[in-house]
């Protein structure tokens, strides 16, 4: 009579099933998934704006306007806004400019202003922030 030998080999299919599963649970549920809104939050210890920055303000409403240092307030659409900011920055390239987002604004406006102002090829784009003390 023949010895049986030992296989030393690990049967992976049940794996594979049981990973294919699983995949399938995920794919099902992932869109039946609810996002939640982001609190951003405020911080501590903020750095100084830059005096001579240009400050593009997004209010609750989604209206845009713009604060030249030392000038008024100037309500702007988003496209005056851009135009403004190139030929302001012509005379000074390096100038920076800060968005100021109200609390109440979407994300997605301070983002989409941004992203604007970068294929705009803006050099130096800044987010002004509000400390906590206030």
């Amino acid at each position: 009579m023949r010895q049986r030998r030992l296989k030393n080999e690990i049967n992976v299919v049940p794996y594979i099933d049981v990973m294919l599963v699983l995949l399938v649970i995920f794919m099902v549920t992932a869109p039946m998934m609810t996002t939640a809104s982001i609190d951003v939050p405020s911080v501590g210890k903020a750095a100084q704006p830059p005096a001579e920055a240009l400050q593009v303000n997004i209010r609750a409403d989604q209206s845009l306007s713009l604060t030249l240092p030392g000038k008024s307030e100037r309500s702007l659409s988003r496209s005056e806004l851009s135009q403004m900011i190139i030929e302001t920055q012509r005379k000074n390239p390096e100038q920076p400019v800060l968005i100021v987002g109200d609390k109440n604004v979407k994300y997605e406006a301070v983002l989409s202003v941004m992203d604007e102002l970068q294929r705009k090829q803006v050099k130096r784009i800044g987010l002004l922030v509000q400390p906590t003390g206030k």
